[in-house]
């Protein structure tokens, strides 16, 4: 009888028994890349028979005005006469395929154009995007970095996209700053500890650490740095546009920001590592600092409510109630109304949009 294969908490266990504590940023990418049984390796997330839902998901309004956003953008780019349409991180493919159909019907021009490039490491999730865009005219290619996209003329949509990049934590105790750390209990649990050793980096660092107590945590994300000298680079031999949607602040600062969502509701981020999708909370203001040290220019960051709003989300709205049921009506509100109103996803969500310098401003900018 073949031996059952070892759970990702077996192997995870097993590695810190062997080698010592592993950081933060390890523990994450284990939990969602793990080859074997990383979350996004194996599993479709989205929807109501996954974790959780994303805003494509809410509203079909939510991809079609993105789709009519980046037709401005084509235009404003020169109306080139082909480009390249990227989504990192797809999801279902719902966002594209909405992008694509109002495309279709307000801006065939801009459709003709495109090429859809999709930046995806799940297979599960691949073949639901393939299935989302099935009827899809242009030509449709997978990827799975960015850097594998050839140059070109660009606009890069990312919904919800930073926010799952793992991070690094990092604690403030009396001696300085020590790295967050992941390692076991005496029952053989997952828990959290400071480093042993003292952290002097000032990349990762606030400038100001003396302003900070004792216990407070810090949060970077080395991923984003090499993602944004990527789009750095394209910018500089052709016109490109990069739109980042996702749940943060504005301002900086400090705390645990860390979340597990498993079945729609919040866990444990330590239980059950692979079986839930592990977030943190965008620093907008780290994003926007480094994009500018790149020669990007920089647009926001403003609210998703405003941002929808201001490209006609309550136009299209009563266009879509004009042709409802009832029931289908419900839906339509419902879902609008959660994408914009700043009790729900209106305000935490933020868009941030860099460019080629001297293109002209993005709408709503």
């Amino acid at each position: 009888m073949a031996q059952a294969r070892p759970t990702l908490a077996e192997r995870l266990r097993d590695q810190i028994a062997k080698e010592g504590p592993i950081t933060v940023e390890a523990y994450m990418q284990a939990c969602m890349a793990d080859p074997q049984q990383g979350y996004y390796r194996t599993r479709n997330p989205l929807g109501a028979e996954g974790d959780f839902v994303t805003a494509p998901e809410i509203s079909q309004i939510f991809g079609e005005l993105l789709g009519l956003w980046s037709a401005e953008v084509w235009n404003n780019m020169g109306a080139p006469d082909s480009f390249h349409l990227v989504e990192m991180g797809p999801g279902r493919g719902t966002l594209m395929a909405d992008a694509l159909r109002a495309l279709a019907q307000v801006a065939p021009g801009c459709l003709d154009a495109a090429e859809i490039q999709f930046v995806e490491t799940s297979s599960p999730l691949r073949a639901q995007q393939k299935s989302a865009c099935q009827h899809v005219t242009c030509p449709i290619h997978w990827h799975d970095r960015l850097n594998d996209i050839p140059h070109g003329p660009t606009i890069l949509i990312a919904n919800e996209f930073i926010d799952a990049l793992p991070v690094r934590q990092f604690v403030k105790q009396h001696d300085g700053w020590h790295e967050r750390m992941v390692t076991l209990t005496d029952d053989g649990e997952f828990t959290f500890l400071p480093g042993s050793k003292t952290i002097t980096d000032q990349s990762v660092l606030p400038s100001d650490p003396q302003a900070l107590k004792n216990g407070a945590i810090l949060e970077f994300r080395p991923d984003v740095a090499p993602l944004i000298e990527e789009i750095a680079r394209r910018a500089t031999d052709n016109p490109m546009t990069a739109i980042f949607i996702d749940y943060g602040y504005t301002h900086g600062g400090t705390g645990d920001t860390i979340q597990a969502v498993k079945d729609h509701k919040f866990t444990d981020p330590l239980k059950q590592p692979g079986s839930a999708d592990l977030t943190t909370h965008v620093d907008f203001l780290a994003l926007e600092k480094y994009a500018k040290l790149q020669g990007l220019e920089v647009f926001g960051p403003m609210s998703q409510g405003h941002f929808l709003l201001s490209l006609g989300l309550a136009v299209r709205t009563k266009k879509l109630l004009a042709k409802a049921s009832q029931e289908q009506a419900q839906l339509i509100v419902s879902g609008a109304q959660r994408l914009v109103d700043p009790e729900q996803m209106g305000a935490l969500f933020k868009i941030l949009v860099l460019a080629s310098p001297n293109l002209p401003s993005p709408v709503p900018f």
